[in-house]
């Protein structure tokens, strides 16, 4: 079951909100129902599902209604029309008591300015949570020490906010979110009022935590590179609705519309894809079955200067090029161990392009993509270019 799980989840503002949703039944605009009703929609028919341990990452551009779908999931804003469950339990049928208890000690929201009290310490601020819950004084005291230790603030607990950086500001805002070890962590542009070296650190910091944390975390941001880096799927937004939801490959490969493809287009693919998008299936030959001609054949066959030699178990045990090949058939040597070669380079499945370029660069033979010994794949520098330059048919599922 989903930790978090939105079933046609619907926000609209103004004084006749089910008059909009009829309308958005229509298929009229969000701007033509503005027009007609002085009816603002935030939110249109959002579906979606988180999983426990998931950065799952709303993005979208100013006015998409990402805040609003992150607010509606907390209950902050009442729901117009639809469904948000918790753990299984529907917050939008909750009374008041039963709310507060899921936001205690399910929810933590992590805020983009902080929202930190300028005349408390760093130890006061991160206890702030549990304090409001009534935890006991030395028990609070003891958990926000620990969650300041986890974001790197152990020494500044005295320190009061103004003392503090930016980036330090927002981990301590993080430090009271943790604090209350909550299920999942609710990310309203947490970073987005950093400078761009900050950012990257807190990033950094967030990916870092998560590995030890495993927390269920909600991120909301409108900057896509953000988005690719932390997030484990992403649902983009536009104008209310949700346009694709994907991995951060998928939404780069395979753009589900001219929307997604026109907001993709200048993201760096080197960063995201990586070596299993562009492998190809290896032509090869079996060291203790296949001699040098069967080698040359196979070359001449398929137009190629040099294959791959797995073992019977498909691990990769070098390569031999078509003039050895050629060479050791006049001599008449029976098997490849002679001319085996092992300069070629290997990369794991999840080496990014980028790395992938540099190493390929020079290589005169394909780059080996290895799993466990195995060979899974070749890329050549072909695909590389291609991809790079997004001409390439890059197709996830295949790859």
């Amino acid at each position: 079951m989903p930790v978090i799980e939105a079933k046609d989840l619907s926000k609209v503002f103004g004084k006749n909100p089910k008059q909009a949703l009829k309308l958005l039944d229509k298929g009229l605009s969000k701007d033509a129902i503005l027009e007609q009703t002085g009816n603002t929609v935030g939110v249109n028919r959002a579906s979606f599902s988180v999983e426990a341990g998931e950065i799952f990452v709303i993005m979208g551009l100013s006015g998409s209604g990402k805040s609003t779908l992150v607010r509606l999931v907390n209950r902050l804003i009442e729901p117009t029309e639809g469904s948000i469950f918790v753990d299984g339990d529907d917050l939008a049928k909750m009374d008041k008591n039963s709310l507060r208890k899921v936001r205690r000690e399910k929810l933590s929201m992590v805020f983009q300015r902080f929202a930190l009290f300028p005349h408390r310490t760093v130890l006061e601020n991160a206890e702030f949570g549990l304090e409001i819950q009534k935890v006991a004084k030395e028990e609070r005291k003891k958990k926000a020490e620990e969650s300041l230790e986890l974001v790197g603030l152990s020494g500044y607990i005295h320190q009061t906010p103004g003392q503090l950086s930016g980036g330090m500001q927002q981990r301590v805002g993080l430090a009271r979110a943790l604090a209350n070890d909550p299920e999942v962590l609710l990310m309203d542009e947490a970073f987005s009022a950093l400078d761009p070296l900050i950012r990257k650190e807190m990033q950094d910091e967030l990916l870092d935590l998560q590995t030890k944390m495993q927390k269920t975390i909600l991120f909301i941001t409108h900057d896509l590179d953000e988005a690719l880096r932390i997030g484990d799927r992403i649902a983009l937004m536009k104008d209310g609705s949700i346009v694709q939801i994907g991995t951060p490959e998928e939404i780069l490969v395979n753009p589900k519309n001219d929307y997604v493809e026109k907001f993709v287009e200048d993201v760096d693919r080197s960063k995201v894809l990586n070596a299993q998008h562009i492998m190809k299936r290896p032509e090869t030959v079996t060291i203790d079955k296949h001699g040098p001609r069967v080698a040359l054949d196979r070359m001449r066959a398929e137009g190629l200067s040099s294959i791959f030699v797995v073992d019977s178990n498909r691990n990769l045990k070098g390569y031999v090029t078509a003039e050895d090949a050629s060479n050791a058939r006049k001599e008449e040597v029976k098997d490849l161990t002679g001319i085996l070669r092992n300069d070629f380079p290997k990369v794991d499945k999840e080496t990014t392009m980028n790395d992938i370029f540099n190493i390929i660069h020079d290589s005169p033979v394909p780059v080996a993509v290895v799993e466990n010994g195995k060979l899974v794949g070749i890329i050549v520098r072909g695909a590389v270019i291609a991809a790079l330059s997004g001409d390439g048919e890059v197709n996830i599922e295949d790859a």
